[in-house]
């Protein structure tokens, strides 16, 4: 393999093996059934199969196709628990793996991209990568200065396979839908593909990468890594150790969980009002936890220009409803586009139907938890409730995009962590607008 499978033809042939591998696998199972083997045997084998698929073609394919699958591990969280393992420890797998580009054909990327004698700027490189993602991976260097370093490495073909996923994903959108029903696909296609063209620009990341790493210099809970060099297709960085957050979902103590999971909810907040950029890319595989008990953040190919912070509408929503005033809420959310002018909804229904979002800020501390977050999409996604009706007449309006999608990733992390946070006081310290009400109001 020399790069990227980059034929169009030859991409969505891969992507339709997913329905199709899922529908001969039923018939296996049905085989496996008439054979005499228990149902509840067949059907866990059976998912764990249809997850090692998942993984290969989306993870061999990389390019958009993984990204999606990096977007679909965020809301695991929310899959039923008997359903949730075998798909858990895939998906959660394209987080930051996949299978790697050989030695020879990273090479020639760093020849152009560095120039021929590229090896010049390094004392060491290591031509085995670290980590592989969705449009590139990472190999591990020492620069001419003695610094360890990070070497992000574009796959060749990665803009041609982005081009070609978007349009063929929808052919694995349903299958997506039915893991978590209620799910909307077609919002997170709309949304790689409205950010692809960024995302290809290395050049694009390095500046917000530095933007961040200076104004988050010395700082006592965050540390990222600045920008040693950079081209379209190459960033060089700082070397940065610790522990990813994969890891402590994994197998971590409940003091290690409580600290990530408060200082991953601090990074995702704090940096719009200190450098006016959203980090937009909330996986776990772009946090970790540092020896000292910072959080390492990585990646910025995907982030939200915020020049004046988070919008302070949203503190001010916040407030009207954590005070219950639903005619407040309802005006609010107009106001800001959430809420169409024609579309009438009741004022007292939508305060219930947000009532779970904001439950975590009626405590001085809340632990968020896989069975909260399924309980919440049964909330929202169930037609039975009377509050489902009230959903569907919500909107998004395009400016809050991104921040929707770093909230509600954010979440979903947080629910894999399993960590306490410190809910009210983060919220009211990084959300411009935020004066929460005491507690009991």
């Amino acid at each position: 393999m020399s790069d990227i499978p980059r034929n169009a033809v030859t991409r969505a042939a891969r992507l339709a093996t997913l329905p199709a591998g899922i529908a001969g696998r039923a018939a296996w199972g049905l085989g496996k059934r008439i054979g005499g083997k228990p149902a509840e045997m067949v059907a866990a084998e059976l998912q764990a199969r249809t997850a090692e698929q998942l993984f290969k073609v989306l993870g061999e394919l990389k390019g958009g196709a993984m990204k999606f699958g990096q977007a679909l591990s965020i809301f695991e969280s929310a899959l039923p628990e008997e359903a949730a393992a075998p798909y858990r420890a895939m998906l959660t797998k394209l987080q930051d793996s996949a299978p790697p580009l050989p030695a020879s054909v990273v090479h020639e990327v760093l020849a152009a991209e560095l120039g021929p004698r590229w090896r010049r700027s390094f004392l060491e490189f290591s031509d085995e990568p670290v980590a592989a993602a969705s449009i590139g991976q990472v190999h591990r260097g020492v620069w001419r200065d003695g610094r360890d370093v990070a070497v992000k490495v574009q796959y060749p073909g990665a803009g041609k396979a982005l081009l070609s996923d978007i349009t063929q994903l929808s052919r694995v959108a349903k299958i997506a839908t039915a893991w978590v029903p209620g799910m909307e696909i077609k919002p997170i296609l709309d949304e790689l593909r409205s950010r692809m063209s960024e995302e290809l620009d290395y050049r694009l990341e390095a500046k917000s990468q530095e933007k961040f790493a200076k104004g988050f210099d010395g700082d006592p809970h965050f540390a990222i890594p600045h920008v040693l060099k950079h081209s379209e297709h190459v960033i060089v960085s700082e070397w940065m150790d610790g522990r990813p957050l994969s890891q402590i979902i994994t197998d971590g103590t409940q003091a290690e969980r409580d600290q990530a999971a408060q200082r991953y909810m601090e990074g995702l907040l704090v940096g719009p009002g200190r450098v006016g950029l959203l980090h937009a890319d909330p996986h776990p595989g772009n946090f970790r936890m540092l020896p000292d008990g910072r959080l390492g953040i990585i990646d910025f190919g995907a982030v939200n220009r915020l020049p004046h912070g988070l919008p302070v509408e949203m503190g001010t929503f916040l407030n009207m409803t954590l005070e219950g005033d639903a005619e407040g809420t309802l005006e609010g959310l107009r106001g800001i586009g959430f809420v169409r002018p024609s579309m009438q909804i009741d004022a007292q229904r939508l305060l219930e139907y947000l009532e779970p979002f904001i439950a975590p800020l009626h405590t001085d501390t809340f632990t968020f938890s896989r069975p909260w977050l399924r309980d919440v999409f049964a909330h929202i996604n169930d037609p039975r409730r009377p509050n489902y009706a009230v959903g569907m007449k919500l909107n998004l309006p395009p400016e809050y995009l991104l921040i929707h999608r770093v909230w509600l990733g954010g979440i979903g992390v947080l629910c894999q962590i399993n960590g306490e946070v410190h809910g009210r006081e983060t919220v009211a310290a990084y959300l411009p607008g935020a004066d929460l009400p005491p507690l009991g109001y």
